[in-house]
This record gives C-alpha cells, structure tokens and sequence, in this order.
C-alpha cells in the first residue's frame, strides 16, 4: 500500500527543512512491522511543494502502526503543523507489475 500526500511548506519555510523532519519522523516509523519505505520528492518548478508517499504492506500493518506510534513521531509532526499545509492525496495498492526499463530490473 502506498500513502501520499502533497506537501506545501509556507511562507519563509522551505521543502528542505520539512525533509530533515520527514528524515527523523520516518525513521521511527519504519521501525514498525510491514513498513516498507518513505520518499520525499520535490516538484518540479515548485521548491514550496512535495510528494511524500510512505509504503506499507498492507492497509492493516499501517493502520496497527498509526494507532501504536510513539509520542516522539507525534511531537515531530506537531512541530510541523505552523511551517507546511499537509493534503492527503490517498491510499494506492501496489501494482501486482510494474513496467520498468530493462536497465531498471534488479535494482
């Protein structure tokens, strides 16, 4: 499962200073059983904008870690709250295929 949000950061905030906050936070949360990563990724022609998509196992997995995360990931998107709009974009399944380049396979 794929969760993504776009991420506005405000006036006098920038994309990078969310990241490092996005770095901390998901470090902690990838320690919970059946996550599978987390990405940032800038828009292109707006450094005030990012697509963040955490990938999980399954619906379930990500829903039991929500519901059990520490308060220190708490505090850190707290902290975020008065610097960048949050707008949660939706859940995706994982493709059951993917087409790739050959260059691309095994990596």
């Amino acid at each position: 499962m794929h969760y993504i949000f776009l991420v506005t950061a405000n006036d006098g905030y920038s994309i990078e200073q969310y990241a490092e906050s996005w770095t901390r936070a998901s470090e902690l949360i990838q320690r919970a059983p059946g996550a599978q990563g987390t990405r940032l990724h800038r828009m292109v022609g707006d450094e005030r904008r990012a697509l963040a998509i955490a990938t999980w196992e399954s619906k379930a997995a990500r829903d039991a870690a929500a519901e059990v995360q520490g308060p220190d990931v708490q505090a850190i998107i707290e902290s975020q709250a008065d610097w960048v709009t949050i707008q949660f974009i939706g859940e995706f399944e994982a493709p059951e295929w993917e087409v790739l380049p050959d260059s691309f396979k095994g990596l």
